[in-house]
């Protein structure tokens, strides 16, 4: 008879567990995330699976897949593989970096130097040496800016001119070396085609010396040309406009003295400069 009891009771306490169970469940079915937000949806962009170097053309095995914020991803993002295979790089990437559309050529564009020019820039390789190339620390992907010196109207003249100008590569180089210097005889610079003109005449008719600055410093500064005859002139200390310039004052002379020498029946007179007093 208790055993009886006891197997009801237990029976109906498993039924009230069983809804209760059940009523949980569905009451966290139809709860929200805490604090209201809800799950982040993702979708695919293509990054690149292998360091690319400028001029190289995609295969598949450069590219991969990686879960980006849906409706977040950058413009020009690529969403499949695909769309980037046969394509060359006109930039350079790093493993996991974001692979986009305008830093790709298009799919017949070829491959090598010529698709990392921007369209209506030109590329002009100019002959160096390591003097010219800054012992060498020119390399793709610096800025320089060009000095000519050549023979003025008033003798030797250095120009500077051009400014900001980027190294697209130096021999058959493409890639950036790194900090070790990089020494060939050629260095291909990226100018305008009006730039161009100006290089090709300055590697003709003068010395070239290129000079290294910061990627960073994006400002023009417009240097005066240095003259030969005014390289090694004496200059004199600014005067401010409408002061009097006096000479300076000369240290006073003292009057000569004269003697008086007797030689037979003349006189004569020898004038000596007085070395021993000054006049007052």
């Amino acid at each position: 008879m208790n055993r009886d009891r006891m197997l009801v009771g237990f029976g109906g306490a498993l039924v009230v567990a069983l809804l209760a169970s059940m009523y949980v469940y569905r009451q966290l079915q139809h709860a929200q995330p805490a604090g209201g937000v809800k799950p982040v949806k993702l979708a695919a962009v293509v990054v690149a699976a292998n360091p690319v170097g400028v001029g190289h053309r995609l295969a598949a095995t450069d590219l991969a897949l990686l879960d980006w914020p849906e409706g977040k991803q950058p413009q020009g993002s690529l969403a499949r593989v695909e769309d980037g295979v046969g394509r060359a790089a006109m930039a350079s990437f790093v493993p996991g970096e974001l692979v986009l559309d305008q830093e790709l050529a298009k799919r017949d564009a070829g491959e090598g130097l010529p698709v990392s020019i921007p369209e209506g820039m030109r590329a002009v390789s100019v002959g160096v040496d390591d003097v010219v190339a800054v012992a060498g620390f020119v390399t793709p992907g610096t800025i320089v800016d060009v000095l000519v010196t050549g023979m003025g109207a008033e003798g030797p003249v250095t120009r500077t001119i051009l400014e900001h100008v980027r190294v697209l590569a130096v021999g058959q180089e493409l890639q950036p070396g790194g900090p070790k210097p990089q020494t060939a005889p050629v260095v291909t610079l990226l100018v305008t085609p009006e730039d161009a003109e100006k290089l090709t005449l300055a590697a003709a008719e003068g010395k070239i010396r290129l000079a290294l600055r910061n990627t960073d410093d994006h400002a023009d500064a417009h240097p005066a040309p240095a003259y030969g005859p005014n390289l090694f002139r004496e200059t004199m200390p600014a005067v401010a406009a409408g002061a009097r310039v006096l000479a300076p004052k000369r240290a006073p002379v003292a009057p000569p003295y004269t003697v008086e020498v007797i030689r037979g029946e003349k006189l004569e007179k020898q004038t000596f400069a007085n070395e021993n007093e000054h006049a007052k």
